[in-house]
């Protein structure tokens, strides 16, 4: 047998062992799954956060993102160099007051942008507890707490 078939006996008998696969156990399960045991100091798992606690949530993604599916309520602070910092330092002092726990989420579990944002709040120093979501808006979107996605 030559290389070429030896190829596509290979490719056959490997296409079959996945497709057998993907029968008997079927699709791969991609959801994000927040392991509290490897949670950083300032980081909440969504599963620890009952839907309706009292809690303000910030968004670190973009404007346009945060309009079109940010969590109902959500305020936005992003680092954005068009975006006014102080806008969200005022909007953020005045809510902190009524809500003095924070939760800071972005894009998703490797985004770094919501840990600066969550040291920014906590630099305001309003005694908030501020905390950043494992997982970010994608845990949210796949827990169904976001809005119009």
């Amino acid at each position: 047998m030559n290389s070429w078939g030896q190829l596509a006996v290979i490719a056959a008998v490997s296409l079959l062992a996945a497709g057998g696969t993907f029968w008997i156990k079927g699709p791969p399960n991609r959801l994000f799954r927040c392991d509290p045991a490897s949670l950083k100091q300032d980081e909440v798992c969504l599963e620890s956060i009952p839907a309706g606690a009292d809690v303000l949530w910030v968004d670190a993604r973009s404007r346009r993102d945060w309009e079109k599916s940010g969590v109902p309520g959500s305020l936005l602070w992003n680092l954005d160099p068009a975006e006014d910092m102080q806008a969200f330092e005022a909007a953020a002092a005045v809510r902190v007051v009524a809500t003095p726990r924070i939760i800071v989420y972005c894009g998703d579990e490797n985004c770094g942008v919501s840990r600066q944002i969550a040291g920014r709040i906590r630099g305001l120093d309003l005694g908030a507890e501020v905390f950043v979501l494992r997982g970010g808006w994608r845990a949210l979107r796949e827990a169904g707490r976001v809005k119009g996605f």
